[in-house]
């Protein structure tokens, strides 16, 4: 049996409970069983029920939109964590607004103008800058708010981020053991949260050890970046620490260029493990953080915020370090 204008005391008639349930099951406004909640969906699917999310989101004041802002559209870091987000946003009827600041404060806080003309529910944000004033702004309008990939101490915000310090320090153990003694790191630029924690672990492994050597480059998490900053060294050492893989690809396109072969003459290494990591010839050695993992994590987060469930939380995630062709042992 299916209607195009079946109601909801259609549903709680066909599964044998109240319209209170039904209502309770769809807008999850308190808690119903399982076994009720499984009585209800299945009745809604047979008859062909569609509850009406916009007089939902009017009832209770919200839009059921999650403003997304990210740096960087082209890096698919960002990607997989507006992905773990969305899906798990979208089985609880959310949409995101995905915004690209394209690394432009003047962009970013336009964007954010339009977050909040479009009344958002909720914010999810990678910001440019650990002190971002659009933190300040999201909380004088009282709006929900996550920080990935950075950790911020705020009264109201939750922050999701990944053990950059702790991945890079695997990652540097790693290059000494198998014998390599000289480096350049290419950083991204150190006003980030995740670029200063990855340099910060680079200088404390290397700093005041008579056996290594090591030069600094800074730049952007980009793989023009990666160019250019190759082009700018004099010496090519034993490895070539990256910020991250973006930077790597640049990197090994312009060591190539030079003449130099990965990993004969020198391992190159990159940080987040994005899918074209694997596909690189050859395949790219760094440090895997989970970015849909990340989304999906930020996400529920943000959820409990609305629901003013928590106000504020920490979650730093696990990272592991991923061998593969661009580096090799040099003992």
């Amino acid at each position: 049996m299916k209607s195009k204008h079946v109601s909801i005391r259609d549903v709680a008639k066909h599964a044998g409970v109240s319209i209170a349930t039904v209502s309770r099951v769809f807008n999850k406004t308190s808690f119903v069983s399982e076994e009720l909640v499984e009585k209800v969906l299945t009745s809604a699917r047979e008859l062909g029920y569609h509850p009406n999310r916009v007089a939902q989101s009017l009832r209770k004041g919200q839009t059921k939109t999650i403003g997304f802002l990210i740096p960087d559209i082209v890096n698919p870091f960002f990607s997989s964590m507006v992905k773990g987000a969305e899906d798990f946003l979208k089985s609880l009827g959310y949409i995101i607004l995905l915004c690209s600041s394209s690394g432009d404060r003047e962009k970013e806080n336009e964007l954010l103008a339009t977050f909040y003309s479009r009344k958002i529910d909720g914010l999810i944000a990678i910001t440019l800058e650990e002190n971002n004033p659009l933190i300040d702004s999201a909380i004088s309008k009282k709006i929900p708010t996550i920080l990935m990939d950075n950790i911020v101490n705020r009264p109201t915000i939750s922050c999701v981020a990944s053990d950059n310090y702790g991945g890079i320090k695997k990652l540097m153990n790693y290059l000494i053991e198998t014998g390599h003694r000289s480096f350049v790191f290419l950083s991204g630029d150190p006003i980030i949260h995740s670029a200063k924690e990855r340099l910060k672990a680079f200088k404390d492994t290397v700093e005041g050890r008579n056996d290594l050597n090591f030069e600094i480059v800074f730049g952007e998490y980009t793989y023009e970046s990666g160019v250019e900053m190759v082009k700018k060294l004099k010496h090519i050492p034993d490895a070539v620490v990256c910020g991250n893989d973006m930077i790597a690809f640049g990197a090994m396109v312009e060591l190539e260029r030079r003449g130099f072969r990965i990993p004969q003459d020198v391992s190159v290494t990159g940080f987040d493990d994005i899918l074209f990591s694997r596909m690189s010839r050859p395949p790219l050695t760094t440090v895997r953080q989970d970015a849909y993992l990340m989304g999906r994590v930020g996400a529920e987060l943000l959820i409990s915020a609305i629901n003013e469930e928590i106000k504020n939380d920490v979650v730093l995630l696990e990272t592991t370090l991923e061998i593969r062709g661009s580096t090799r042992e040099r003992k």
